[in-house]
């Protein structure tokens, strides 16, 4: 079976439920997509969209639309997106195969292309 592009945790998926039910804007999903920033070279964004981009991959995990840029999908494959809470902080984190390092503060990341084959395989069979 072909990797969906990402998936979420049950806590991810909790956590974006509740901020899209309290929001006092329309919102029907979360966009994903990386940057160029920090140390390590790039760093993963997070927006919430009231509407599709055009062109972006979708996909639906439990309940929630993630809408990813094109640019970004060949570094997200497989990427498990999740959200964590401890003592000193709350935040959504990724887990993604694509991952070859990242800073000693954890807010930039190293990020290798997937597989173009596992990405067009993910595409077709409607994992994407």
């Amino acid at each position: 079976m072909p990797l969906k592009i990402m998936s979420l945790t049950d806590a991810a998926a909790e956590r974006i439920n509740e901020i899209i039910e309290d929001s006092d804007k329309p919102v029907v999903g979360v966009r994903v997509g990386i940057r160029n920033a920090g140390c390590a070279g790039q760093a993963y964004t997070l927006d919430y969209v009231s509407e599709p981009v055009s062109g972006d991959d979708h996909v639906e995990d439990k309940g929630v639309h993630v809408f990813v840029e094109p640019k970004a999908t060949l570094f997200l494959l497989g990427t498990v997106m999740d959200f964590e809470e401890d003592i000193l902080k709350s935040g959504f984190t990724f887990k993604n195969p694509n991952q070859t390092g990242e800073c000693g503060c954890g807010e930039s990341v190293q990020l290798k292309p997937a597989d173009l084959k596992a990405l067009a395989d993910a595409r077709t069979t409607g994992h994407a």
